[in-house]
């Protein structure tokens, strides 16, 4: 087997993706920790359009950009397929897929203040009951009994979602509301390969509470 290297950052959702993805394969590689504020120059050789984590090299080469480094994955190591064989319902995972990308940033405008918060929680809350309500219905997971690249691609909800809450003093995952969406994540973080490979929480808070400092400080500026 040719050799398979990832370039990631531990706290990064995105890098997790490919972690899970690789693991729920069985895939052996090399992970290579990052630096982002001080780039190694494999990472800049291998990503010279965006200069971003993840990346993963296989065989000597590259692949960038989580989204496209799963549908890697899956189509490389086609054994213990992540996505739906019907042609249909892999169109449906892929756009859920899409959706949740095009609708990340929703969230992150829950590290703002006063009315910028607000307006991201009516949003978020939306976004979240969409998720519940289309995406995952009353399945154990988004793709039916087992994980797939649909649960992967949202199961940040899973971990950092829980410590973004803490940190802007904002609780959207409430089973009283969400009760799907919130059995989901307990059913994700069950999975062996998930619950094995999560960051370590309360480093991941100070993390999450350093970031939203410094985003509050430029936006200031």
């Amino acid at each position: 087997m040719e050799e398979v290297k990832l370039h990631g950052f531990w706290a990064s959702p995105f890098s997790h993706k490919v972690i899970w993805a690789l693991k729920l394969k069985g895939v052996k590689y090399e992970y290579l920790e990052e630096d982002l504020s001080n780039k190694s120059q494999l990472l800049l050789q291998y990503n010279p359009i965006h200069k971003k984590i993840p990346v993963l090299v296989h065989g000597g080469k590259p692949v960038a950009e989580s989204r496209v480094i799963l549908e890697y994955i899956e189509e490389t190591w086609p054994e213990t397929p992540l996505l739906p064989e019907d042609a249909y319902e892999r169109a449906m995972a892929r756009f859920w897929i899409q959706f949740g990308e095009d609708k990340g940033r929703t969230f992150f405008g829950l590290y703002g203040t006063g009315q910028e918060q607000e307006e991201a929680i009516k949003e978020s809350l939306a976004v979240l009951k969409i998720i519940e309500e289309k995406a995952l219905g009353d399945k154990q997971f988004f793709g039916g009994d087992a994980i797939g690249l649909v649960d992967i691609s949202f199961g940040w909800f899973a971990y950092g979602f829980e410590c973004m809450e803490e940190v802007v003093g904002v609780k959207l995952l409430e089973p009283s509301t969400l009760p799907r969406l919130c059995a989901w994540v307990q059913n994700f973080k069950q999975v062996t390969v998930i619950k094995e490979n999560l960051p370590d929480r309360e480093k991941l808070l100070a993390h999450l509470k350093r970031l939203r400092e410094k985003l509050i400080a430029n936006s200031r500026r």
